[in-house]
């Protein structure tokens, strides 16, 4: 059956339209989940269908159908590196302090050399 005059095209016809208005639309073959993360949530999709669709250099997805439900996201603990041996032995050469007692305050000043030697010293750190 032909579509009416004026009525949107057909899948196979709208594919050929946008083909020759320069867009190009691929599926993205094997979907399994999409997640959009929010600040205070996550919103995921199960099982959907996607589509890139690229105009003028610009990608661009649409999700369809699937399973959506919403999620807190768990908290992440923040990352904690350890202090380089030459920042530990900078704050025991400035502050007397062993090299554990050196180590101890740059972890708890998350690695700032100023705010463990201040510290260790006895002084309150700058505020920032």
């Amino acid at each position: 059956m032909k579509a009416a005059r004026g009525a949107m095209p057909g899948g196979r016809d709208a594919m050929r339209m946008m083909q020759k208005m320069g867009m190009k639309v691929d599926e993205v073959a094997n979907v399994s989940r999409v997640i959009i993360r929010t600040a205070s949530k996550d919103i995921v999709i199960e099982e959907p269908s996607v589509t890139m669709v690229t105009v003028q250099g610009q990608a661009m997805y649409q999700i369809a159908g699937g399973q959506v439900k919403e999620e807190v996201p768990a908290p992440q603990a923040p990352t904690t590196t350890a202090p380089s041996e030459a920042d530990v032995q900078l704050v025991a050469q400035q502050t007397g302090k062993s090299m554990d007692e050196s180590r101890n305050a740059l972890v708890t000043a998350g690695g700032d050399l100023a705010k463990a030697i201040l510290s260790l010293k006895g002084q309150a750190a700058p505020s920032s």
